[in-house]
């Protein structure tokens, strides 16, 4: 029974985060008591306790997760200065004269602003609040238009640069470290959010790109369910154009030039966000939507989110600091490495837990609590850190999405008028669960999806 005191932990903790006690309290209170109960029962050394001034400090000065507050300082700064609502517009009229053109837009703008903001609820409620109106009043079918709005809300979760993998590639960088340090190499090598940001490459584009032939597919089958915008209401050619380059091109531009000098290796992810979070500003400032009251409700949401990631990663600090000191990590290597099917089924097991975990605890809880205990496992067992990081990227986004409990489902819920039905968002989302599984088999039988290119820039 003492043995499985580091189980009980984790089934307490995930008890007391469904009663809806917030995540960073829960983590470090529920160690605390169960190192209060080891000590007293003489299964837990105190001393792990003294690491945890050391692991804030850790947390604190890393100069890495500065770029957290900065990419979203820029996403955010993007969204309120009516960036994405131009955006939005623009996009619709280039494409609006097909059929499953208002698709088409939804669906690559979501894909922009995952690049920007990399928070699936700041996107999918966006999408939902801008492109759900104009699409049912075009006619398009209900289960169309919130799947392609939950689908393309979800794409932060892999298209770069976002927050959700500037944290997942610190947390698997120090997996890597600790798996190659259990293995006696002394002098590891890591990796960097660079790799990540490139391995998701490629990944995100052909889910993006299947998601646009699924769209292309319904405007071909059943084109009544995604009608194009009448003539009469589409700009004419000189005017369009002018609009695509006095609103299109800039955000592209400052979301290359981000991505791009992270990817040459000329800017830290740090340095990179600060000049995302200028240009953000200069961009609302050129579009004359940059005000006081506007920088100042920026700044609120920014620190918000910013205090919660951070007090998040201090209370899983203390959580796996604990969990050690039961020896958790020993328990779980043994049940993994003696699983049947040796690497395979190990990864199997860990990416479906992940992906029930999904349905109730947000990607920066899985990745600060979940992953530092199962990642140096796995990457033990030769696996390449880069291709775990996108699997488990994929994972959670598709996790995100099914029903009944995907979080994009509720967050499109909140703001979907009262005349679409909670029925009609689940089925429109299954034909895009389809295409993430997809994906997920492809990268699963060729990995090199993930790895190649990262390979090829850094060698």
């Amino acid at each position: 029974m003492i043995e499985l005191l580091p189980l009980f932990l984790f089934i307490f903790v995930f008890i007391v985060l469904l009663a809806g006690y917030p995540v960073a309290f829960s983590l470090a209170g529920s160690a605390l008591i169960f190192a209060v109960i080891g000590y007293f029962t003489e299964t837990f050394d105190p001393v792990f306790l003294e690491a945890i001034p050391n692991r804030i400090q850790g947390i604190l000065s890393n100069e890495l997760l500065i770029a957290i507050p900065l990419f979203i300082f820029m996403g955010v700064m993007l969204e309120k200065s009516k960036i994405a609502e131009e955006l939005l517009d623009t996009m619709g009229q280039v494409f609006g004269g097909l059929a499953g053109g208002l698709g088409l837009s939804v669906t690559l703008v979501g894909m922009l602003l995952a690049a920007s903001t990399g928070i699936v609820g700041a996107t999918v409620v966006t999408m939902g609040l801008l492109s759900l109106p104009t699409m049912m009043r075009r006619g398009y079918s209900a289960e169309v238009a919130t799947g392609t709005i939950c689908a393309s809300g979800t794409l932060g979760q892999i298209i770069p640069p976002s927050i959700v993998l500037v944290l997942l590639g610190d947390v698997i960088s120090s997996s890597y470290q600790q798996a190659q340090l259990d293995q006696g190499i002394f002098a590891p090598d890591s990796i960097t959010v660079g790799d990540l940001f490139l391995g998701a490459l490629i990944p995100g584009l052909i889910l993006v790109g299947l998601y646009c032939i699924y769209l292309i597919a319904i405007a071909v089958v059943a084109p009544e369910k995604v009608p194009p915008i009448p003539a009469d209401e589409r700009k004419v050619s000189k005017e369009l154009w002018m609009q695509v380059l006095t609103v299109l091109f800039p955000p592209i531009l400052l979301i290359i030039l981000v991505l791009g000098s992270i990817l040459a290796g000329i800017a830290t992810p740090t340095e990179a966000a600060s000049v995302g979070s200028v240009g953000a500003i200069i961009l609302a400032w050129v579009k004359r939507t940059f005000s006081i009251q506007i920088l100042r409700d920026v700044m609120h949401s920014t620190t918000e989110v910013t205090a919660m990631v951070f007090m998040i990663l201090i209370g899983a600090s203390v959580f796996s600091l604990v969990f050690r000191g039961f020896g958790g990590d020993d328990l779980v290597r043994e049940f993994l490495t003696d699983l049947p099917g040796g690497v395979f089924g190990a990864v199997l097991l860990v990416m479906l837990v992940m992906f029930l975990l999904g349905f109730f605890l947000d990607f920066i809880e899985i990745t600060f609590v979940v992953i530092p205990i199962v990642a140096p496992i796995l990457l033990s067992m030769d696996l390449d850190p880069v291709w775990l990081g996108i699997m488990i990227a994929l994972n959670l986004q598709t996790s995100f999405l099914t029903p009944p409990f995907g979080f994009s489902l509720f967050y499109l819920r909140g703001v979907a008028p009262d005349t679409i039905s909670t029925q009609q968002i689940y089925r429109g989302v299954i034909p895009f669960i389809v295409i993430q599984l997809l994906v997920i088999g492809m990268l699963a039988y060729w990995p090199s999806l993930a790895t190649w290119l990262p390979k090829v820039v850094y060698g």
